[in-house]
């Protein structure tokens, strides 16, 4: 009996010893087959040749200059240190000239002016004697045209032309006579007659 069992142990311990042997062989021809090669036994991959005067460095790169021609780039922006960062003023626009004012309007003549005095008036001389004289607006040659109705008085009967000279009024007599001068006077004209010096006032 304990002879058996010693032959029973034996063959079990050959048995396992032969298994062990096989999965030892197998084991290392898997690993030997799959295992991946140490680094230092890859092959490094060759710089592709670009040429004479071409490197295959890091690649940098730059701003281009402007093309010729092209506008400049607008001015740097300024820093103020007592205030936000602002950009650089563009100089003012050039102002126009302002318009010429027109000359002023000539004052107006005292008494109303020429148009003023013309019309139908009623002519009183220092006798008291009244006649009516008419100044129109028509010219005649450098005066106006004038005329009398009714007139006593001989230097008022041939008055034919008036005028209005510096605030007053001249009758004329043919030949560029004077034959009286007065200055108006809001509805009247006072004056005298120029030969005699009479008074002579001339109402509406």
């Amino acid at each position: 009996m304990p002879r058996q069992i010693l032959c029973t142990v034996a063959a079990l311990a050959l048995a396992a010893s032969a298994g062990a042997c096989s999965s030892s062989r197998f084991d290392s021809g898997l690993n030997a087959s799959a295992r991946p090669a140490p680094r230092s036994a890859r092959p490094l991959p060759e710089e592709p040749d670009l040429g004479p005067g071409l490197s295959s460095g890091p690649v940098t790169s730059a701003p281009l200059a402007p093309p010729p021609g092209a506008a400049a780039a607008p001015g740097p922006v300024v820093a103020n240190p007592s205030g936000p960062i602002m950009a650089e003023a563009s100089p003012a626009p050039v102002q126009q000239q302002a318009a010429i004012a027109p000359p002023p309007a000539p004052p107006v003549v005292s008494g109303g002016g020429r148009s003023a005095v013309v019309g139908g008036w009623t002519a009183k001389d220092a006798t008291g004697a009244s006649c009516r004289v008419n100044l129109a607006s028509t010219p005649a040659l450098d005066l106006y045209k004038a005329s009398s109705t009714g007139c006593a008085n001989k230097d008022l009967a041939k008055v034919t032309a008036w005028d209005y000279r510096d605030g007053e009024v001249y009758l004329y007599q043919p030949g560029g006579t004077v034959a009286a001068r007065l200055r108006p006077a809001g509805g009247a004209m006072d004056g005298a007659l120029s030969k005699s010096g009479a008074p002579l006032a001339m109402v509406r």
